[in-house]
């Protein structure tokens, strides 16, 4: 029995490929006017971002939003941040924690745990085998309870905040803005940005939580403010 032939090419008729065609036309007849020789830098965009939240107690915000998160916060004065940070690793149970270069060495002085420093970099075995880890902040936001770590000074590397299963973080009050818009526009965009908000949680098919699956099940945040007085939510 001879076949009737063909039935279209390959392709055709298919709504994949239709709408990846629809999509790059539009893209084509957007940028028909742009210079061949336009760079991205050329053109500036406005960033003019809706505010959300007013400046007001963005710290006792803050505080109150990573709270809600199931984290613990702790607001102390800078001359009991070392008092603090001990306190927080022995009722931890963390007796080897990770140090990152630049951590303020004067709020290390209370306490008698194992300090590891990460040079040469540790394995991801080996982190997985400490306690915890230690780090400051680059920037901190009320309205959603974020903490952000740019790798900068205190910080370390990005894998030093996903891979232990206890994280300490310092956060000065003066790092806390309002909202996202503030926080990304004093953030360098080229460094690479961890942004925390709470333990690591995820949620199972039956909507049960699940804690420390790809990063700390355990958040201690140290807010360090001028005046600690009644400042814990």
């Amino acid at each position: 029995m001879k076949s009737s032939g063909t039935h279209g090419s390959a392709g055709q008729d298919n709504p994949a490929t239709d709408g990846r065609s629809a999509v790059l036309a539009r893209v084509r007849a957007a940028l028909s006017d742009v210079p061949s020789d336009e760079k991205p830098d050329d053109v500036p965009v406005p960033r003019t971002y809706r505010r959300t939240v007013a400046p007001g107690d963005v710290v006792g915000l803050f505080a109150a939003r990573v709270a809600d998160y199931r984290a613990s916060v702790v607001c102390c004065a800078p001359e009991d941040v070392a008092r603090t940070v001990a306190g927080l690793l022995e009722r931890r149970g963390a007796r080897r924690v990770v140090v990152p270069d630049g951590f303020p060495s004067e709020f290390l002085t209370r306490t008698d745990a194992d300090l590891v420093v990460d040079s040469p970099p540790l394995s991801v075995h080996r982190l997985a085998s400490v306690d915890g880890t230690l780090t400051t902040a680059a920037v901190a936001v009320a309205e959603t309870g974020t903490i952000v770590l740019d790798t900068g000074p205190g910080q370390g590397r990005r894998i030093l905040s996903l891979v232990p299963d206890y994280h300490l973080c310092l956060v000065r009050a003066e790092q806390v803005v309002p909202d996202v818009p503030e926080a990304l526009a004093g953030l360098e965009p080229l460094r690479p940005l961890t942004f925390i908000s709470g333990p690591s949680a995820t949620s199972d098919i039956e909507l049960r939580r699940v804690e420390g699956v790809h990063g700390p099940r355990t958040l201690d945040v140290v807010l360090v403010v001028a005046d600690s007085s009644g400042a814990n939510p």
